[in-house]
């Protein structure tokens, strides 16, 4: 098959696998060009005195409204893989922050069939869907105040996502185990007055997220990078600074992750509880695994992707406990969750592996579509984590008699279905690529369904 065509035959596959192709060439929410104007702040608003506890209120539905000059939108919309801020004004409770930054985000998941281009794997061409995530930057320029407490806000689109439950319940289930991990709630967007959607506002990981959950908050946050490679080995001190998120202009030091690895690398596997135990909390990591596991949150930290010769995963972060000297992992992305639980509905991340289990000898084995993985387990580090069989045991017992249970799920997705309800069928009945209320409600059955399966399997 030649190449285009099979880069065309992908990303239709994607689509079908997924929620279906979109398309809404057309922007609704065109406005004229204005000028952005500078608003200075009083002194007297609740964005500076308040923090996020207020904004991350599980019981509103907040809405943002986002004014952005008619060539600055077509910008946007023109390339928006290419991720790029403009300048425009975000107003919140009658307060407006003005500049602030704006785009559109998103991996190269997060742009499947809403772009024109057709190479899945580099997302390009102008916007298809009527919703995109989208990241609004409150430091914009030279401004130094803060929104709640917040650099940014980060609205993400749920197109993937027909239940609109997964980033919200699943951010929730690890914290109620006491994981460090996101907040997320719904909201509504507007753009240049007219409404663009329900979103999930979903908290940004960085150095407030950090002292916000950890004693010691000033440590050092990576992303998406291991401890150590495919191999066994670490990487080198640049690869981990490229993925440093906290103390970049300050000369940080990554001894703390790189010793890590080198005892990783080092330990003969009779040592590896021990190594873990010094290292790591282990409760929170079981709790961590626990969740993921029986939430099959399988576009996370334990689906090893594999290109060419190279494997490795994504959507985590890890934090640094410098006075402790513990290292945590923390949880993102989770709008693929969910979906694998009892059947293989999304064959593109599915990890087809049990935990602990390994195929194909450690070598990458293929999948639909072509896509390749490689065992957790062949990784040192998870191979450490599977030796806890009791703890993980207790903490999956503990998570589906607590936050599981059909008890506390069901009433957390009444609640939050009565919440959106509204502005699921504004959407609906505004956009032809929104979803109907009527696959909606499915969906969060569908849910609810999936969760009943996983309690009792």
């Amino acid at each position: 098959m030649k190449k285009g065509l099979f880069n065309a035959w992908c990303v239709f596959s994607i689509c079908l696998l997924m929620i279906g192709c979109r398309s809404a060439e057309d922007s609704p929410f065109d406005g004229p060009d204005f000028d952005v104007e500078t608003v200075f702040p009083s002194g007297d608003e609740k964005y500076l005195h308040l923090d996020a506890d207020y904004l991350f209120d599980q019981e509103k539905l907040p809405t943002f409204h986002l004014e952005i000059p008619g060539s600055s939108l077509a910008t946007l919309d023109a390339d928006p893989a290419a991720e790029e801020y403009v300048e425009g004004s975000m107003t919140f409770e009658d307060e407006t922050i003005s500049p602030v930054g704006i785009r559109y985000k998103g991996s190269v998941g997060g742009f499947a069939g809403c772009t024109s281009g057709i190479n899945f794997f580099n997302p390009s061409g102008r916007k298809t869907c009527t919703k995109l995530s989208m990241k609004i930057k409150i430091n914009w320029g030279d401004r130094e105040e803060k929104f709640y407490g917040l650099k940014k806000v980060q609205l993400h689109s749920m197109n993937q996502d027909p239940s609109q439950m997964r980033d919200r319940l699943g951010y929730w289930m690890f914290r109620e185990m006491g994981v460090p991990a996101p907040r997320a709630i719904h909201a509504k967007l507007m753009i240049n007055g007219k409404f663009a959607g329900l979103f999930a506002l979903v908290e940004q990981i960085d150095g407030r997220f950090t002292r916000h959950n950890f004693d010691d908050g000033e440590g050092n946050l990576y992303k998406e990078i291991w401890p150590i490679d495919m191999h066994g080995s670490p990487f080198s001190d640049e690869e981990y600074l490229n993925a440093l998120k906290t103390n970049e202009d300050e000369d940080p030091s990554v001894d703390l992750i790189r010793s890590f690895g080198e005892e990783i690398q080092s330990s003969p596997t009779s040592e590896l509880k021990t190594l873990i135990e010094k290292w790591m909390d282990v409760d929170k990591i079981m709790a961590y695994i626990a969740v993921d596991r029986t939430i099959k949150n399988d576009d996370g930290a334990f689906h090893w992707y594999c290109f060419g010769d190279n494997c490795a995963s994504h959507n985590f972060y890890w934090y640094e406990e410098t006075a402790r000297e513990k290292l945590h992992l923390i949880p993102w992305d989770l709008d693929n969750a969910f979906e694998n639980i009892n059947e293989q509905a999304n064959f593109i991340v599915g990890v087809t592996d049990e935990w602990g289990e390994i195929t194909n000898d450690c070598e990458p084995y293929g999948s639909l579509l072509g896509f390749k993985q490689r065992s957790a387990a062949c990784d040192k580090l998870t191979g450490a984590w599977v030796r806890f069989d009791e703890l993980f045991e207790e903490k999956l017992i503990e998570f589906k008699e607590g936050p599981m249970s059909a008890e506390q799920v069901e009433d957390k997705l009444q609640k939050w279905s009565d919440q959106i309800r509204f502005a699921t069928e504004e959407a609906a009945l505004d956009f032809e690529d929104a979803l109907n209320v009527e696959q909606w409600d499915d969906s969060v059955e569908d849910l609810i369904s999936k969760l009943e399966f996983a309690r009792n399997n």
